[in-house]
C-alpha cells in the first residue's frame, strides 16, 4: 500500500491536462453557460419592451429540444410507421430519415445574430440599393392586433430583395422567421439563415413522410405564436403580375387551428414594389420557357462582374442614382378567428376536400388584401404609359399627361401612388429616367417611345399595378 508508482513525465502532463479539462467542464463551464444565459433572456426582455410584436419562447428554445420534439411528435411517429410499411423498411431507418428531415428543417434562432448582424445588413444592402419608402403603414390597425396573437405577414413575391427589405422594414416590430427555400443551402449563408430563424423547406419534395415533419414544425410554430412571413405565390413572378396563391404552408397554418382556444392567428398583407427587380431579366426571360419544362437558373460571374463594375463607374461619374425606389404598403389585418366565425367553420372538423376549398378560399382572401395595397411606383407608371401609346412618340408633356391621367385614376381608386417629394413631374421624371438609362424607352429629338426590342421588360413593370385598374383595358394586360 505504500509502495510509489513511477510515472513518465509527458503521462503526468497527459493526465494534469484532462483533470484541468474535468474541472473546466463540469465546474466552470455550466456556471459561463448559466451567467451568458441569464444575461441573453435579459437581453431579450430588453429587446421584448422596444418590439411591438414581442420574441416568443418557442424561439428561443434550444435547437435539439425543438427537434426532438418534432422526431417523437405524435403525428409524426405515426407518419414513419406509414412510411415504414409501405416502402416496406424497418421502423429505425424511417426514424433516421424523420430526424434528418428535422434537422433540415428546424432553425436556431440567435438574437443577437438577427438584431445585431442581420437587420443591419438588410438595412444597409436596401438603403444602398434602393431608395426605401413605406407606402400604407396601417399603425391603428396593426397597434389592434392582440400581442398574444401568432402573426403572420403575407406578402407578395418580387425579388429575392424581399426577404432582405421586409427584414429592414419589420425590424422595430418583430423577428420574422421566413421560410426559405434550397436557393440558401450554400456554405456560410446557410448558418446566417438558421440562426436568423429562417427554416429551410425542399419546394419539390412530395414525399409524405417530408412533408408531414414540414407541416408539424410549422404548426408547433404558429400554435406557440412565432411571428412569420410567408410568400403565398410560392416563387418570384415571371412577368410581373400577381401569381395564384399556393397553399401548402397556409394549410400547415390553419389546419389545426382552435377557433376557441387561446390564440388567435392574424395576417397582415403586405406589398412590395420595386421601380427595378434585379432579377427582371433572368425572370423575363423564363417567363418563354417552353411548357411543363423548368427553367434553369444559374450564376456568371462574368456577367455580375460586368454589371458591378458598370454600376461603379457610373456612380463616380455621377449618374448613378440607384435603383430607384422599393416601397412597402401594409394592409388590413385579417383575423383568422373572425374569418372561421364568418364562415362558421372549424378547419378540424373538415374532411380533406372542403377543408382544402376552405383554405383556398382563405388563400385567395389574403392574395386579394395583398393585391389592393402594392404601392404604385413612378417607373410601372410610366411603363404603363409607354406601352398605351403603342409605336407613337410621346413628348415630354405628352408623358406627364397620360401619366398624370393614370395616377388620378388610381388615387381614385384608393390606391397609394408614391409620388416624391410630393411633385408629380418630378416622380415622372425619375421614372422615365430609370426607363431611358436602361434603354427600355428610347429617346430621339425630344421624343420617346418604348424600346420594342424591351417591351416584355416594360410589360413586366406595367403588370406590377396593372390589377389596380380593375376592369380596366389596359395594353399592359
Amino acid at each position: 500500500m505504500g509502495s510509489q508508482i513511477a510515472l513518465p513525465l509527458w503521462a503526468v502532463i497527459i493526465l494534469a491536462v484532462l483533470a484541468v479539462l474535468a474541472v473546466v467542464d463540469r465546474i466552470l463551464m455550466p456556471s459561463v453557460r448559466w451567467a451568458l444565459r441569464r444575461r441573453a433572456n435579459r437581453a431579450i426582455e430588453e429587446l421584448n419592451t422596444h418590439l411591438r410584436l414581442h420574441i416568443q419562447p418557442f424561439k428561443l428554445t434550444r435547437r435539439q429540444v425543438l427537434i426532438d420534439r418534432l422526431v417523437f411528435d405524435p403525428e409524426v411517429l405515426h407518419a414513419a410507421e406509414e412510411y415504414a410499411r409501405e416502402a416496406g423498411v424497418p421502423r429505425e431507418i424511417a426514424m433516421e430519415k424523420v430526424k434528418r428531415y428535422a434537422g433540415e428543417i428546424v432553425p436556431s434562432f440567435s438574437a443577437y445574430a438577427y438584431f445585431r448582424v442581420g437587420t443591419r445588413i438588410a438595412r444597409s444592402i436596401s438603403k444602398m440599393l434602393y431608395r426605401v419608402r413605406i407606402g400604407y403603414r396601417n399603425d391603428d390597425a396593426l397597434a389592434a392586433v392582440d400581442p398574444a396573437s401568432s402573426v403572420i405577414f403575407v406578402i407578395n413575391h418580387r425579388s429575392n430583395m424581399d426577404y432582405v427589405l421586409v427584414t429592414y422594414v419589420a425590424a422595430t416590430s418583430s423577428a420574422l422567421s421566413y421560410a426559405v427555400g434550397e436557393w440558401a443551402q450554400v456554405w456560410g449563408l446557410r448558418g446566417l439563415i438558421r440562426s436568423m430563424g429562417a427554416y429551410f423547406i425542399s419546394r419539390d419534395s412530395r414525399e409524405p413522410l417530408y412533408r408531414k415533419v414540414l407541416a408539424r414544425y410549422v404548426h408547433m410554430a404558429t400554435a406557440a405564436g412565432v411571428t412569420q412571413a410567408i410568400f403565398p405565390e410560392g416563387g418570384l413572378s415571371r412577368d410581373g403580375r400577381l401569381r395564384p396563391p399556393k397553399f401548402g404552408l397556409l394549410s400547415y397554418m390553419v389546419a389545426g387551428f382552435d377557433p376557441l382556444g387561446p390564440r388567435d392567428v392574424v395576417f397582415i398583407p403586405v406589398a412590395v414594389n420595386y421601380d427595378r427587380v434585379l432579377e427582371d431579366r433572368m425572370l423575363t426571360s423564363a417567363a418563354n420557357t417552353e411548357p411543363g419544362k423548368k427553367p434553369v437558373f444559374g450564376f456568371n460571374a462574368a456577367v455580375f462582374a460586368r454589371h458591378f463594375f458598370h454600376h461603379v463607374w457610373m456612380a463616380l461619374r455621377g449618374e448613378w442614382y440607384r435603383f430607384g425606389y422599393t416601397c412597402v404598403s401594409f394592409g388590413e389585418p385579417v383575423s383568422l378567428r373572425k374569418h372561421t366565425a364568418e364562415a362558421n367553420i372549424d378547419f378540424r372538423l373538415l374532411a380533406p376536400e372542403p377543408r382544402h376549398a376552405e383554405i383556398e378560399k382563405l388563400g385567395n382572401k389574403l392574395m386579394e388584401a395583398v393585391g389592393r395595397v402594392i404601392p404604385a411606383l413612378p417607373v410601372s407608371l410610366v411603363s404603363a404609359a409607354m406601352l398605351e401609346a403603342g409605336d407613337k412618340p410621346l413628348s415630354l408633356l405628352d408623358i406627364k399627361e397620360r401619366v398624370s391621367g393614370l395616377i388620378g385614376e388610381l388615387e381614385g381608386r384608393g390606391t397609394y401612388v408614391h409620388i416624391p417629394r410630393a411633385d408629380r413631374d418630378y416622380a415622372i421624371t425619375v421614372g422615365l429616367r430609370m426607363l431611358t438609362l436602361r434603354h427600355l424607352v428610347l429617346e430621339q429629338d425630344g421624343s420617346y417611345r418604348a424600346n420594342p426590342e424591351e417591351l416584355m421588360l416594360l410589360r413586366y413593370y406595367a403588370n406590377a399595378i396593372v390589377h389596380l385598374f380593375e376592369n380596366a383595358a389596359r395594353p399592359a394586360a
